[in-house]
C-alpha cells in the first residue's frame, strides 16, 4: 500500500521523504524544485523485531515496508494549471492515505510560496485543492448519470441525487469523508468514486529544534485543525532528521541517547502512517529469519497465512499462535511452550497485531 506526501512547495517534503527512503530526491530552496512523483520503500521500525532478532540470532531480519510518495508542490490553483499544474492528481489518486506536511517554524532564509509562515491558510489552500479535484471529477460523474436517468432509467436516479448531495456537501468546502452515509446504495456509490478527500490524513508539522521540545502558535493552530477534523499530528524537525541521518548507527545510537530521545519524530511517523493505512503486521522467528508480515486488521487465519505463499491458505490446517509479551517475559520459546502459552487456532481466529505464528497446512 502506499501512503502520499503532500503539501505546499518548499515545506520539507522531500527531504522528510529523502531521509525516510535513503532517496536523493531533489530539495532547494526554491519552488517546485520536486516535479515528478518520487517513490521509496521504507521499514516499519518495530522493536518486537528488534528483540526477536536477538534471540534468534536469525541470518536475515525483514521488517514490514510501506511504500512512501513524494508528490510536487501544490500551490492554490493547482487544479487548473497553477503551479505544476494537476500533475500532482493522477499520484495522488493512486495512493492510499496522505500525509500532509505543514511548516510550523520561522526562518527568514527559507522561502514560503505565499510570503509567511500561517499553518491554517496553508492547510486551507492543500484541501481545497484537493476537493475542487473531487468536485471536477464528481461533475463528470453528474453528466454522465444525468444522461443515463433521461433515457428512462430510474435505478440512476437516486445516485444522480447522491452525487449532487455530494457536490453540495464539496462546494461547502468540506471534505468527502465528513459526508453521511445514510443507506447500503449510497455506500456503494460513494465505494465506486475513488475521491481524492475520502482518504485518511496526518498532518506532519516540520518544526526547528526549539519546536521539537516545545509547542509554538503555529504547532498549536495544526493541532487544532486535525483535532477538529479527527486526525492527528506528528512533529518532525526535518533539519534535524537530515544530520541524523549522516550518523553512522552507533554514532546516532549515541547522539539520541545524549538528548534522552528514544524514538525520533520520523520513527513516529513512519509507524503512524503504518497504522493510517489500517495495517499491521504478525511475526514468524527462526534460525534462517526474524520476519514481520505485512495484514489488515480484521485479516482471519487462513488469509494470514497467505502472505507467505498461497498454499499456506489452501491447505490450512491450524496456525500455532503466541505472543511477543510471553516470549519477552519469558525468554524463549521453550519457555513459553513450557507455561503452555502456546495456542492452536483455527480457520475462524483473527489475528492480533504482534502476533509470533507457525502454520500447519497440507497441500
Amino acid at each position: 500500500m502506499k501512503l502520499g506526501i503532500v503539501g505546499l512547495p518548499n515545506v520539507g517534503k522531500s527531504t522528510i521523504f529523502n531521509v525516510m527512503t535513503h532517496n536523493k530526491a531533489q530539495t532547494n530552496n526554491y519552488m517546485f524544485s520536486t516535479l515528478e512523483p518520487n517513490v521509496g520503500i521504507v521499514n516499519v521500525p518495530d522493536e518486537r523485531v528488534d528483540f526477536l532478532a536477538s534471540i534468534y540470532n536469525p541470518d536475515k531480519t525483514t521488517y514490514a515496508t510501506i511504500e512512501f510518495v513524494d508528490i510536487p508542490g501544490l500551490v492554490r490553483g493547482s487544479n487548473k494549471g497553477e503551479g505544476v499544474g494537476n500533475k500532482f492528481l493522477a499520484a495522488i489518486q493512486q495512493v492510499d492515505a496522505l500525509c500532509h506536511v505543514v511548516r510550523c517554524f520561522d526562518d527568514e532564509d527559507l522561502l514560503h510560496v505565499d510570503g509567511s509562515v500561517n499553518p491554517v491558510r496553508d492547510v486551507e489552500t492543500i484541501n481545497l485543492e484537493l476537493i475542487f479535484a473531487d468536485i471536477d471529477m464528481i461533475e463528470r460523474r453528474i453528466e454522465k448519470t444525468a444522461k443515463a436517468a433521461k433515457s428512462g432509467d430510474k435505478a440512476y436516479i437516486p445516485m444522480l441525487k447522491f452525487y449532487d448531495d455530494l457536490k453540495e456537501h464539496l462546494l461547502e468546502g468540506k471534505m468527502a469523508r465528513s459526508f453521511k452515509i445514510d443507506n447500503t446504495d449510497r455506500e456503494v456509490y460513494m465505494s465506486d468514486l475513488f475521491l481524492i478527500t475520502l482518504k485518511p490524513i496526518l498532518y506532519v508539522a516540520n518544526v526547528d529544534e526549539q519546536g521539537m521540545s516545545e509547542d509554538n502558535d503555529y504547532i498549536k493552530a495544526l493541532t487544532e485543525i486535525a483535532a477538529a477534523e479527527g486526525n492527528e499530528v506528528i512533529k518532525v524537525c526535518a533539519k534535524f532528521e537530515e544530520e541524523l541521518s549522516a550518523l553512522d548507527k552507533d554514532e546516532k545510537t549515541a547522539f539520541l541517547a545524549d538528548l534522552g530521545i528514544t524514538e525520533t519524530g520520523l520513527e513516529r511517523l513512519i509507524v503512524k502512517s503504518y497504522k493510517l493505512l489500517d495495517l499491521m503486521s504478525f511475526l514468524t522467528v527462526g534460525k534462517k529469519e526474524v520476519r514481520a508480515w505485512t495484514i489488515r486488521n480484521n485479516t482471519t487465519a487462513p488469509k494470514a497465512a497467505g502472505k507467505i505463499h498461497s498454499d499456506f491458505e489452501r491447505g490450512f490446517i491450524r496456525a500455532e499462535v503466541f505472543t511477543y509479551d510471553d516470549i519477552k517475559r519469558l525468554g524463549s520459546y521453550n519457555a513459553v511452550k513450557e507455561k503452555g502459552l502456546v495456542r492452536s487456532e483455527g480457520k475462524t481466529y483473527v489475528f492480533r497485531d504482534g502476533d509470533i505464528v507457525l502454520f500447519r497446512f497440507n497441500v
